[in-house]
């Protein structure tokens, strides 16, 4: 629980040296001691790391294998110097990992703590604390851990990206100016993309096939119209005097409009943004990939108190007092995890209050 286990060469640059100090032409057993576990099949372009014999670089299946997390090197020579490296990704994707605990390490202790003798839970199975455990962590994703996700993305030709693969919920969207700056875009509020397009016959009725399920009609006239919409048409954008009158605020801006299309799963942007870099911030549950399922440690002990409710509350002749004391435990270390991740500055906060008393001119 909260252990340091490698040391700082492996943390920051992934590196372990090992000096051979023993005779010549032996094979030798390195245990690797990093964090990031080691991948590779026959090949060096194929691994996440290399390994160097005195500065020269060394082929896996000839000059050495790996077995597990050692690295065994085929006849060493006295004084050789062994260095094993990750690769820079690989180096970078463990920074800042001690701020998190694995679902897995939630589990263990989880068991460690409260299952046992003289405990609320005398018996449970591993896979109900699992099961509570990754539902814990989407319902925290939602409102209180760091769960938003961002990507890097040029708006191509057709005016269209997928939604990513890991995608609940868009939080923003924003078109990145010449200076690297984000200037934000709104979701169109005068339009709308339809979940269903059912083909129809000439008195509106919709057509159906000899299954008895309506006819999926092949293209949207609203998204149609969309993919050639000029936004001038509605933010006032023009030379004409008094033309701006009575405009409306909510799309009186320049950046552009999206128009989130559920059916086809995809988001669409207006003509003007094409070829134009954006910042996509969306919501991930944080259950998408097995590396996700971490938990920041200021948010470790809501965990345990929400494992903790959820069996209780699903077992039967269980005192209705004990759910109760549970369910408010939980919720009191909830709303500290929030607090905690809240990531409030007070040095931040005064920043901005020196600009309240700063007056105006006219």
């Amino acid at each position: 629980m909260g252990l340091i286990t490698e040391n700082n060469a492996h943390y920051y640059s992934g590196q372990q040296m090992y000096i051979q100090k023993t005779g010549t032409g032996t094979n030798v057993s390195i245990l690797w001691e990093g964090d990031v576990i080691l991948t590779a099949t026959t090949g060096i372009s194929n691994t996440n790391y290399r390994v160097t014999r005195n500065n020269i670089v060394i082929v896996e299946g000839t000059d050495y294998s790996l077995s597990n997390k050692s690295v065994i090197i085929n006849s060493t020579a006295l004084g050789d110097i062994i260095v094993i490296e990750l690769f820079t990704p690989d180096v970078e994707s463990n920074y800042g990992g001690y701020a998190y605990i694995s679902i897995e390490d939630i589990v263990n202790n989880f068991q460690v703590a409260y299952v046992g003798e003289d405990k609320l839970i005398a018996k449970v199975k591993r896979t109900d604390i699992i099961f509570h455990a990754k539902r814990g962590l989407q319902e925290f994703s939602y409102d209180t851990l760091n769960s938003i996700r961002s990507q890097e993305l040029t708006i191509p030709l057709n005016l269209s990206i997928p939604l990513p693969q890991d995608y609940v919920n868009h939080v923003s969207i924003n078109v990145i100016d010449e200076n690297g700056l984000k200037q934000p875009i709104y979701p169109n509020s005068v339009s709308q993309s339809a979940t269903n397009l059912p083909l129809q016959d000439s008195a509106g009725i919709p057509m159906q096939d000899n299954f008895g399920n309506n006819i999926k009609a092949s293209s949207s006239t609203v998204e149609e119209n969309f993919d050639a919409f000029n936004l001038q048409k509605v933010s006032g954008r023009n030379s004409q005097r008094g033309q701006r009158y009575g405009l409306d605020p909510v799309t009186s801006h320049t950046n552009g409009v999206y128009l989130i299309n559920k059916r086809e799963g995809k988001v669409s942007f207006s003509s003007g943004l094409v070829n134009r870099p954006i910042i996509f911030e969306y919501l991930s549950d944080g259950l998408a990939y097995d590396e996700d399922t971490k938990i920041p440690k200021m948010a470790e002990e809501a965990m345990y108190a929400h494992i903790l409710y959820s069996i209780l509350a699903n077992r039967s002749k269980q005192p209705e007092y004990v759910v109760r004391r549970m369910k408010q435990d939980r919720s009191a270390k909830l709303r500290n995890a929030k607090i905690r991740l809240s990531n409030i500055k007070l040095s931040e906060i005064i920043q901005v209050m020196r600009g309240k008393s700063k007056q105006i001119k006219h």
